[in-house]
């Protein structure tokens, strides 16, 4: 039995519920693939996919890239970090996603006065039995599956370190107790990129912990003109269930089998370590333009993204094109650029790009031998 090091990516409860006659995870470094039975089921979960993106699309118009990277959020164990403007249906879209999958679903609005209570849950005392009174303990709106934490920001530290609790641990703490969540647990917290006056920026040790920064734009004038005509009238549209929570945690279990070549591995651990700025694996433009780059949680959250994504597009076996799909929502709030990057321009977006064209150019390069 191999000993791993468990680092925060490694979600506790992790391993409950699998797929039915499965033999022991095959080992990516021996170049061994997925069972014949994992294959049936990634070809099942590629159907279900399909199904899931028809009834979303009931509902909502466009935004096709969210709700893939949503989907890979919550197929990978990660929490996301949806950063757009208002009035982008992405409280709909949350909500949408729960009832597809048969998951309960609450939002959470973040103010300035809300306190670590009112999202955990609180003691209430209460008569019970022989006229003894005693502490019962009511649930916060943080016991649900899939969380909606709408413009984190807004409320203070402390009761951002109460959802960053639940997040990493998966379980509330209350009067010195412990209280496990339902599984499957995913949070998806949004911030306002416009107004930040009185707000509480998340520090970059609290971003970290988000798999991905989820980028949601405006939609196209072809999908604005549907929304227009569509969602204006008396037709509301009946969303149906195409899986459960059960039938979720074993998909979860499966993009965990996923093998991964050692020359991903190799890459992607690689492409992470340019982009610390201190250290001899850096490039020029890199210690130019970056400030800090990411830590070993990016290594673990690209290969679970590209995991999830190979079997989202009906792959057995990751392969780079995988690494790159995930690269840009894995990496981009876990860079910071300095003062000169910004005035010249650049972001930590166009860093990644960098990255992976330097990647893309060490791989041909070694073709060409």
């Amino acid at each position: 039995m191999q000993n791993h090091i468990l680092l925060d990516a490694d979600v506790p409860g992790g391993d409950g519920g699998s797929l039915p006659h499965h033999p022991p995870a095959p080992s990516a470094k021996t170049g061994s693939g997925l069972s014949d039975d994992d294959k049936v089921a990634v070809d099942q979960l590629r159907g279900h996919y399909g199904k899931m993106k028809d009834e979303l699309a009931k509902v909502i118009i466009g935004q096709d890239n969210v709700v893939d990277e949503m989907l890979m959020c919550i197929l990978s164990r990660g929490h996301g970090l949806l950063m757009g403007v208002p009035g982008l249906a992405k409280t709909l879209m949350v909500n949408s996603l729960s009832k597809i999958m048969s998951l309960d679903f609450n939002r959470i609005q973040f103010t300035p006065d809300l306190m670590p209570s009112d999202i955990t849950g609180t003691e209430i005392l209460q008569d019970g039995e022989a006229g003894r009174r005693q502490f019962e303990f009511v649930k916060g709106p943080i016991f649900a599956n899939i969380i909606l934490a709408d413009e984190i920001n807004r409320t203070p530290p402390k009761t951002q370190s109460a959802l960053l609790e639940a997040m990493q641990e998966h379980r509330v703490t209350t009067a010195g107790e412990h209280r496990a969540l339902p599984q499957p647990f995913f949070v998806l917290a949004t911030q306002n990129p416009i107004e930040q006056e009185g707000t509480y920026p998340l520090p970059e040790a609290q971003l970290d912990r988000f798999m991905f920064l989820i980028t949601v734009d405006y939609p196209t004038v072809d999908e604005e003109r549907r929304i227009a005509r569509e969602t204006t009238s008396t037709k509301s549209a009946q969303l149906e269930e195409v899986i459960d929570g059960e039938a979720l945690q074993r998909y979860q279990n499966l993009v965990e089998r996923v093998p991964v070549p050692d020359h991903v591995y190799d890459d992607v651990v690689e492409m992470v370590r340019m982009t610390r700025p201190k250290t001899d694996d850096a490039p020029e433009w890199v210690k130019k333009w970056v400030t800090w780059g990411s830590g070993p949680r990016a290594i673990q959250y690209l290969i679970r993204g590209a995991k999830a994504n190979a079997v989202l597009n009906g792959r057995y076996v990751v392969g780079w094109e995988d690494v790159e799909s995930v690269a840009k929502p894995v990496l981009t709030h876990r860079i910071l650029t300095n003062f000169q990057a910004q005035s010249e321009g650049v972001d930590s977006q166009f860093v990644v790009s960098k990255l992976l064209e330097n990647i893309r150019d060490k791989e041909a390069a070694l073709a060409d031998q």
